[in-house]
């Protein structure tokens, strides 16, 4: 029997390259969802398509994995192992952004019938950049651009974080002022949390991003190999 082997690292970057951005638009289309339902107002079979979504999510980071851990048992340039290191260690960032999607379309199902508009409210403009975040970073990746990769930080550290905040003192705000809508406050806080938890895996995946580019992440950089392989 003939043994196709492993592409080259070059033709490994570049099909891993499309498929990483594969990931990143699947997120995108799941937020895209949850704005499409919040504009009809319309939130009825949000976590079916969301959870459509995360199963081609959780296909692609198989095979990506897949083929990084065949790159890694092929000769590779320093500049090829180093670009292979950061996809491998971002999967799993990429695995969670796309779960913390698909608790936000569960629980906007779930829960806007009984929220108050003024707490929908609190939820669309995270919703939106994160969008905006996860447009930048694809960018960034497909262009290898800093600039793009920094925006994603300055995006999450300068206006996620202050939203986050500010959703959760709403939310805190509406506990005490209204002791029945209890529950409704809690999943608004919840929803709040893992948006600004899904931020945070971008800023990591940006940050490799940036160290790449800049040479910062070395092809030498210490790994074990045999330590890949589950």
């Amino acid at each position: 029997m003939t043994v196709n082997p492993p592409p080259s690292g070059a033709a490994s970057m570049e099909r891993i390259t499309a498929r990483f951005l594969r990931m990143l638009s699947i997120t995108l289309e799941q937020l895209d969802a949850v704005r499409d339902a919040d504009a009809r107002a319309e939130f009825g079979g949000l976590t079916a398509r969301a959870g459509v979504l995360e199963q081609e999510t959780n296909a692609l980071e198989r095979e990506i994995e897949d083929a990084c851990l065949d790159a890694f048992a092929a000769p590779l340039s320093p500049d090829e192992l180093a670009f292979h290191l950061v996809v491998f260690r971002s999967l799993t960032n990429l695995e969670r952004v796309g779960d913390y999607a698909l608790k936000l379309a569960r629980d906007l199902e779930h829960f806007a019938p009984r929220a108050r508009s003024a707490t929908l409210q609190d939820v669309r403009p995270l919703v939106r950049l994160l969008s905006q975040m996860l447009e930048r970073l694809a960018y960034a990746f497909a262009e290898r651009n800093v600039d793009a990769a920094r925006e994603v930080m300055r995006l999450d550290y300068e206006q996620v974080d202050a939203l986050y905040e500010q959703m959760q003192r709403a939310s805190l705000t509406r506990l005490l002022e209204r002791p029945e809508d209890t529950e409704v406050a809690l999943t608004a806080g919840q929803i709040a949390r893992n948006l600004e938890r899904l931020g945070d895996h971008l800023v990591n995946v940006a940050e490799r991003l940036e160290a790449l580019v800049l040479g910062k992440m070395s092809g030498h950089e210490a790994v074990d190999r045999s330590t890949l392989r589950p």
